[in-house]
């Protein structure tokens, strides 16, 4: 910086070197870039995440994260969204646009709900992708400022965005990020890129009634993958769209709205009687269809598996069917024959630590009218147990099997096809921040799991966070490629559940010290909470799925 010869001390890969104070991270960041694979896209200063734009301005240790990195990768996201936002303005013009609603991921793709007074057609969408690369080659800088609470809830009614105008209207903190882009100002919950010249691989198509951005994903961050064209996961993901809209809730800032308001007991009634509703719907099928006696149930971890299959169970039961649940971890094979994953620790996601062959002859010899004792598996002393859980089925039951592995047709190789009925159950999170900032499925899920495990378990949120990128990793290999061959999709996500996960989520996290490698999380789910009103549990029937995490099921969940 010019006139200022300050020299500050910075630690970078143990060796200490200066600069001046006023230098960019940016700038420091080019010296050690050719040492990395990847683009580095953040630093971390003493332990803080900072953005590159951001100046130097105390002794500290540096390190970096790449594109590659989690955090990396999300940060990209996030500014390859507001480069696409910026360019649709620019082709259609702000006045044209009524909404702009980056809805979902489909795949590698963000699904966005466009509408205004214009056509998706193929001249469009090439026109966006050519405005695109026009501002990634003029390498524009992203500014960031903080303004009074006030002003900015006014830059934003300015610019028509008033989802953010009432987000804010919640907010306790005096200041607000905003970053602008060539006079195109908005909000984003998260780090940004200094410029528009890294975001350099993106693609922009037509997908359902709007479009979607395909990015590279973050083990590839310089390859755009093609659409996925999955049909079943989109429409579900829509239903519940649709059920947001009917309620009123669309944003962080309506739901907030209902409850300040008194409604959020109405709220949560009719959100438990759509989700009772659609499970009715899958029963129904269920029975329709015809000669089914296996209900393959699978999804990723806090799903609400346990809680769902309970409630389809009961369905069932109103149509004359017997249901009888089995798990699939009843299955699993002896801790000493239990595959080990490359770090030599127990790998308990994958299909080898199933006996499949033991739990095929057992639902072969259940549906030949046999007799079949079932299994019981002990974790605590890693055997299977037998106890004398003898099982036949009669004609009007039914088996509801319950696993990551249930729709997987290696699962269950040797039962006839038109006995089974796969159904897949997630979290698919229908609410966002606010129109331009979604909230991932996984950090519903996260803050599911560390709330249950920590009340049932004992876990810690430290250990959750730390054990999640290795059960993602399962799920990306075990579960998600096998979603479309569901019979049915069913989204567990309740509209109102992050509002009672706020009061039990928050203690845990703070638990997290400053300087734990878990730290930068927490603090990033910490901030991701406050923008929710906390509501007491009490309300909550005891057959929600939301029961499962806090406590009070009915069930034996």
């Amino acid at each position: 910086m010019a006139g200022c010869d300050r020299m500050i001390k910075v630690k970078i890969h143990g060796e200490e070197k200066q600069y001046e104070a006023g230098t960019s991270y940016e700038a420091i960041v080019e010296e050690y870039q050719k040492q990395y694979e990847g683009r580095i896209a953040l630093v971390s200063a003493n332990g803080k995440i900072r953005e590159l734009s951001k100046q130097l301005k105390k002794e500290c240790e540096l390190e970096f994260f790449t594109l590659s990195d989690p955090i990396g990768h999300k940060t990209y996201v996030r500014t390859a969204i507001m480069l696409m936002i910026k360019a649709l303005r620019d082709v259609i013009g702000a006045d044209q646009i009524k909404k702009l609603k980056v809805e979902f991921s489909i795949g590698a793709g963000y699904y966005c709900n466009v509408k205004g007074n214009f056509t998706l057609d193929t001249e469009l969408i090439a026109g966006i992708n050519k405005r695109m690369k026009e501002l990634v080659e003029a390498d524009l800088p992203i500014i960031k400022k903080s303004y009074p609470l006030r002003e900015a809830m006014e830059l934003f009614a300015g610019q028509g965005m008033k989802d953010k105008e009432k987000l804010f209207r919640y907010r306790r903190g005096s200041f607000v990020n905003v970053y602008c882009l060539d006079g195109y100002y908005d909000y984003y919950y998260g780090y940004m890129l200094p410029s528009t010249g890294y975001v350099k691989y993106f693609e922009v198509a037509a997908y359902q009634e709007g479009l979607i951005l395909l990015l590279p994903e973050a083990d590839a961050p310089d390859i755009v993958p093609p659409i996925e064209h999955r049909e079943k996961l989109f429409n579900t993901l829509k239903q519940s769209d649709e059920w947001g809209n009917m309620m009123g809730i669309d944003t962080v800032g309506d739901l907030n709205d209902q409850i300040c308001k008194g409604n959020i007991n109405d709220l949560i009634l009719v959100q438990e009687a759509l989700q009772e509703r659609r499970i009715g719907e899958i029963a129904k099928d269920i029975l329709e269809r015809g000669g089914v006696k296996f209900v393959m149930i699978a999804g990723p971890s806090s799903s609400g598996k346990t809680t769902f299959s309970h409630r389809l169970s009961i369905q069932l039961r109103t149509y004359g069917l017997t249901p009888h649940p089995i798990a699939l971890d009843d299955y699993f094979v002896n801790r000493d024959q239990t595959p080990r994953d490359e770090k030599g620790d127990y790998n308990f996601e994958c299909l080898e630590a199933i006996d499949i062959e033991q739990f095929n002859k057992d639902m072969t010899d259940l549906l030949a009218g046999k007799t079949v004792e079932l299994p019981s598996f002990n974790f605590k002393t890693g055997m299977r147990e037998y106890r004398g859980a003898y099982k036949t089925l009669g004609e009007g039951d039914i088996l509801v099997i319950e696993g990551i592995h249930g729709l997987n047709d290696a699962t269950s190789y040797a039962l006839p096809v038109e006995s089974k009925y796969k159904i897949y159950i997630s979290a698919l999170t229908s609410i966002n921040i606010d129109e331009h900032n979604r909230i991932p499925t996984t950090d519903g899920r996260l803050l599911r799991r560390m709330v249950r495990d920590a009340r049932t378990r004992g876990t810690t949120a430290k250990r959750t966070i730390n054990m999640w990128p290795s059960v993602r990793r399962g799920e990306e290999q075990y579960i998600f490629p096998f979603r479309e061959s569901a019979d049915a999709m069913f989204n567990s996500v309740l509209i109102y559940e992050l509002a009672v996960l706020k009061q039990y989520a928050e203690p845990l996290l703070f638990g997290i010290n400053k300087g734990e490698p878990e730290y930068h999380e927490a603090k990033r789910l910490l901030k991701f909470l406050e923008y929710f009103i906390g509501v007491s549990s009490d309300n909550v029937p005891n057959n929600s799925i939301c029961r499962e995490f806090v406590g009070g099921s009915c069930f034996h969940a």
